[in-house]
C-alpha cells in the first residue's frame, strides 16, 4: 500500500470517528443559543425570554395530541456533549415542546429522551398533581428522539469464558447445574417406590 492510500484510509477513518460524535443539533443552531441562558434562568420568568433561542434536552413524562399540533411534556435534564440528556437523578424543572404537526405519542411516548433546539414562545401554567405550574413552551426548530437503550441481562464472562474463575468452582457468576438424578414425583409430591 502506497503512503498516499494509508493517509486517504487515515482521513476516512477519522471523518467516520469525527461524525459518529458529533452533536445531534446542527452547529448553526446551536450559535444562536445564548450561552448565558440557561434551564435555571428561563424557569424563573419564561416571559422575559420569549423569542430566544434555547437548547434543552431532558426525559420524556407525557405526549398529547391537541389541536394545535403535539404537546410534550418534558422532565429537563443536564446534556452531554453530543446532546444527549445525561442519566442522572437531577433535574430544574420541566418544560412543554409545542410541535406544530401531529407526532405519534406511541414512539414520543414516556421514559424516552428527546433533545430539543427551538424558540421560547412563553409558558403555560397547567395542573401538576395538587399545584399549578408554570412551564416554559418551546416551538421545536430541530429535535432529536434517542433510541432507547435495552437492558442486557448476564453475567460477565470475562476474562475468564463461561467456566468462571479457574481456580473456584464455585463462583457466584457461575451457572447453577443440577447435580444427580431427579427422583420422579408420585402423586401428592412424593417419592416412587
Amino acid at each position: 500500500m502506497s503512503r498516499h492510500s494509508f493517509f486517504v484510509i487515515l482521513a476516512i477513518l477519522g471523518a467516520l470517528l469525527v461524525s459518529g460524535c458529533a452533536h445531534v443539533i446542527s452547529e448553526g443552531l446551536r450559535r444562536q443559543v445564548p450561552p448565558e441562558l440557561t434551564f435555571k434562568e428561563v424557569i424563573r420568568g419564561p416571559a422575559k425570554y420569549r423569542g430566544n433561542i434555547v437548547l434543552w434536552g431532558g426525559v420524556i413524562i407525557k405526549s398529547t395530541n391537541t389541536k394545535e399540533g403535539t404537546l410534550i411534556e418534558v422532565l429537563q435534564k443536564p446534556l452531554g456533549f453530543r446532546g444527549q440528556p445525561k442519566d442522572v437523578d437531577f433535574s430544574q424543572g420541566r418544560f412543554l415542546i409545542l410541535h406544530p404537526e401531529y407526532l405519534d405519542t406511541a414512539i414520543y411516548a414516556e421514559d424516552r429522551e428527546i433533545t430539543v433546539a427551538g424558540k421560547l414562545i412563553g409558558e403555560r401554567t397547567l395542573p401538576l398533581g395538587e399545584i399549578e405550574y408554570s412551564y416554559p413552551v418551546i416551538a421545536p426548530k430541530e429535535m432529536h428522539l434517542w433510541e432507547r437503550l435495552e437492558p442486557v441481562y448476564g453475567y460477565p464472562y470475562w476474562p475468564y469464558g463461561w467456566w468462571g474463575y479457574p481456580w473456584w468452582p464455585y463462583h457466584p457468576y457461575r451457572p447453577w447445574y443440577y447435580r444427580g438424578h431427579p427422583q420422579e414425583k408420585g402423586e401428592h409430591g412424593h417419592e416412587k417406590s
